[in-house]
């Protein structure tokens, strides 16, 4: 069977309001890579949790749905319906 890749939106335990969306085949390992602070863009703003995780068993739909996530438009689609 074919690995999945994750889409996922973290919330900041420190403080609520701040969210990241990012990409990752192995989402738990990607989750304490930024809780270690081994990502630049979420070392700021630790302790993270997932708030949601989408998997797609298709790279291109996951990086295409990630992108999407990342623009204004995809921003309120995210803050409405996750």
């Amino acid at each position: 069977m074919k690995a999945f890749f994750y889409v996922y939106i973290l919330v900041s335990e420190a403080n609520e309001t701040i969210h990241y969306t990012g990409i990752a085949s192995k989402l738990k390992e990607r989750l304490l890579e930024h809780n270690r602070g081994a990502c630049a863009h979420t070392s700021k703003y630790r302790p993270w949790r997932v708030e949601t995780a989408i998997a797609f068993k298709s790279e291109t739909k996951a990086r295409k749905f990630e992108k999407y996530l990342k623009t204004g438009s995809g921003r309120e689609f995210a803050r409405r319906h996750f």
